[in-house]
């Protein structure tokens, strides 16, 4: 059962590295300019894709613009996958906001809350 997590770990960071690639290259449309990826979950039976990606803004609406621009390029980048991974089916992909990075940012806020309550 190794051998199987060990080919969806090494199709996932292959998916990561592609989807950023064609993001950046082949994707014109302008609401997905500064998404970035961070991370593929891909399912055991390498069927369904889950990518992760962050913004560096916290608005709502660019949030919600960058989301619907993924989600048209959809199709594109799954049809772009295809020759590049060369695996007999393409996963089905499925774009996410990755909720890790504001998880981050709140962590570090309260901890600098705490120390400066800690000097007073």
């Amino acid at each position: 059962m190794p051998n199987k997590r060990y080919r969806a770990e090494r199709l996932a960071q292959l998916i990561q590295r592609e989807v950023d690639d064609i993001l950046l290259k082949r994707v014109r449309d302008p609401r997905v300019q500064d998404v970035t990826i961070t991370g593929v979950d891909v399912t055991g039976d390498l069927q369904q894709a889950t990518i992760y990606y962050s913004l560096l803004s916290d608005k709502a609406s660019v949030n919600e613009k960058a989301q619907a621009g993924l989600d048209k390029a959809t199709g594109l980048v799954r049809s772009e996958l295809g020759p590049r991974l060369n695996i007999f089916k393409v996963p089905q992909i499925r774009f996410e906001k990755d909720a890790s990075v504001a998880y981050g940012n709140r962590i570090d806020e309260l901890l600098r809350e705490l120390h400066r309550k800690n000097e007073l």
